[in-house]
């Protein structure tokens, strides 16, 4: 059997290791061939493709970011060419010889698998977002990572903050859901956290912000990039749209500087850590799940279950359908949210 393997959406550390364990459990016990396809969806469109064997795997497990490359290509829209996407695709695993796929990517990525099943491909999808946002899975490889990063970098505005007697705002990813934000906020000891699934008030925040000051220490304030007042729409760069249609987020943490300069008085500062969450080495967690998940991926594609994906569920990895993966996204609920509100001010 001939399997390829492609990397989809946004980077993330731990999709090397995903990769190195897929190839070596897939050579070493089942005798399979490999062919890597570059750029995410935009490989099998093309057919472009890398070597991929137990020797282009070595050395990887540590390695941030994807030997495959990655793209937001949507195999879906249009691409300029005389036939669709679908048909290019399978007839370039045809001609390569390729009698499955594994997609190892977030909610796009695994949504155009999911119809890529349902058009005849054989494919079996590895949940990937820094998000952490797929409903399907407790966690996804790459978001322990990015919040370390985010907690690091807190750590570090918490001496420079109360030197300065300023207010420092982190802007952090999350574009729906605010688990970078929570995670990040809570274990960097944040003062305010700012989620996209609760409106906030400016004043609110405000009064957090003029409580922290009177205890002689100087505020940090964690807003994820989707979070947004209750006053206003989101706050966005630009008016363009990726090729899924998600309009490009930012520039809140901005925004809440110049609020907070404006209502308290205070010298207020923003830090946009931004792709910096997406790159480095993986944490020791984020390698674990990502080879287990990689080893559980080519282990499906072996037994034949195809229109799956491999799932964390407590401490087991599982096989749930593709279409229950991209069925909804996992959002911070209320009751987790407000465990954190005890440390707001």
């Amino acid at each position: 059997m001939r399997v390829g393997v492609l990397t989809g959406g946004g980077d993330c550390p731990g999709l090397n290791a995903v990769i190195r364990a897929v190839v070596r459990k897939g050579v070493q016990e089942y005798g399979y061939e490999f062919v890597g396809f570059r750029d995410g969806w935009r490989g099998p469109l093309e057919g472009d493709t890398v070597p991929l064997d137990v020797q282009a795997v070595r050395g990887i497990l540590p390695r941030g970011g994807t030997i495959l490359g990655t793209s937001r290509t949507n195999p879906f829209a249009d691409q300029g060419g005389e036939r669709p996407g679908v048909e290019r695709i399978k007839d370039n695993l045809d001609g390569l010889g390729v009698d499955a796929l594994i997609a190892i990517g977030g909610e796009d990525t695994l949504g155009a698998a999911t119809r890529l099943y349902a058009d005849g491909v054989n494919v079996v999808g590895v949940p990937k977002t820094i998000d952490n946002d797929l409903g399907a899975t407790d966690y996804t490889f790459g978001f322990d990572t990015a919040v370390n990063v985010a907690m690091e970098a807190i750590d570090r505005l918490h001496t420079t903050a109360e030197s300065h007697h300023r207010a420092l705002i982190v802007e952090v990813m999350g574009r729906h859901a605010g688990w970078i934000a929570l995670h990040a906020g809570i274990a960097g000891g944040a003062n305010v956290i700012l989620i996209p699934e609760k409106p906030f008030e400016l004043k609110r925040v405000c009064e957090y912000v003029e409580h922290r000051f009177q205890t002689r220490y100087a505020p940090i304030v964690v807003v994820a990039e989707g979070a947004h007042p209750v006053e206003d729409d989101l706050a966005v760069t630009g008016q363009g749209v990726d090729a899924f249609g998600h309009v490009r987020l930012g520039g809140v943490g901005q925004m809440l500087a110049g609020e907070i300069e404006k209502r308290t008085g205070k010298e207020a500062r923003v830090a946009v850590l931004g792709h910096i969450q997406r790159g480095g080495t993986p944490t020791a967690f984020d390698r674990v799940l990502a080879t287990r998940f990689g080893l559980h991926a080519i282990e499906a594609v072996h037994d034949g279950a195809f229109g799956n994906m491999v799932a964390l569920r407590s401490t087991d990895i599982i096989r749930v359908p593709l279409s229950d993966a991209t069925a909804e996204l996992k959002t911070v609920p209320p009751e987790q949210y407000a465990e954190a509100e005890v440390f707001f001010g």
